[in-house]
């Protein structure tokens, strides 16, 4: 894979030319950024400033979602120009958020052996019990409140179910992981997110799996690669299986 091919590759596709992650949601292109505005994540995507035109482009945003009255975020990636960009988000009330790693894999290159250990089924996310389950699963590992999920996930399940595909893996009758995957219409790389297993069941296989059934559901509807922000527990499972770091990504976030 040459990194910076592959990395330009990314920047056109999901970023210059994001689509929308669902259908209470819109993408705009002002002010010299690509931002998503709507009633889950709101936030710049992509931006092509420089020194003479960032304060007002960052200005700009503020001003719009502070009139929204809505937080949102600059997602701002490593060789995002100019190269102080953090530093002037930072001056102008942005706080950074830890930082993530962008994977990317060829789905062709990928194990799509999905077999799941003893003790635990799949069960599919396609109503508002299955998303209750996914953000219990959230709120465990991930030690936030993910009310949010349903209210992102179900408008998507009905309104456009072939953009996303998520599931939460039982034991019993208890959500011990969950995961789901974004499929933007058109573009070549499907996301994933939302992988997190509760510690009990960790270290056997779960996430794995998760990642290969997605794979295979990617490579069945089309897609050539696959995506992944990783944190740094995820980071060397994926690399394992195939994931490429390409740069990484920081959250910066701004709360009116």
């Amino acid at each position: 894979m040459d990194h910076n091919a592959m990395l330009a590759v990314f920047d056109e596709d999901m970023r210059r030319h994001a689509r929308a992650d669902g259908p209470d949601s819109r993408v705009e292109r002002t002010d010299g950024v690509v931002r998503q505005v709507g009633q889950g994540w709101n936030g710049v995507v992509w931006s092509d400033l420089d020194h003479s035109t960032v304060d007002a482009a960052i200005a700009a945003q503020v001003r719009y979602f502070t009139a929204l009255g809505r937080a949102f975020e600059w997602k701002m990636y490593a060789h995002d120009q100019p190269a102080d960009l953090p530093d002037r988000l930072r001056a102008a009330g942005f706080v950074a958020e830890p930082d993530e790693t962008l994977m990317v894999a060829e789905t062709r290159d990928l194990s799509t052996s999905t077999e799941l250990p003893d003790g635990v089924h799949l069960r599919p996310v396609i109503d508002a019990a299955g998303a209750e389950l996914m953000a219990q699963v959230h709120d465990h590992v991930f030690g936030t409140n993910s009310s949010w999920i349903a209210r992102h996930v179900l408008p998507q399940l009905a309104e456009e179910p072939a953009t996303m595909w998520a599931a939460v893996v039982m034991a019993a009758d208890v959500p011990v992981s969950a995961a789901r995957m974004e499929m933007p219409p058109g573009a070549a790389f499907a996301s994933l997110w939302g992988g997190g297993t509760v510690s009990d069941w960790r270290g056997r296989g779960i996430y794995r799996a998760l990642v290969a059934l997605r794979a295979r559901i990617a490579a069945e509807r089309g897609y050539r690669y696959l995506q992944v922000d990783a944190s740094s527990q995820s980071r060397p499972i994926l690399q394992r299986l195939g994931f490429v770091p390409l740069t990484t990504t920081t959250p910066y976030v701004y709360t009116p």
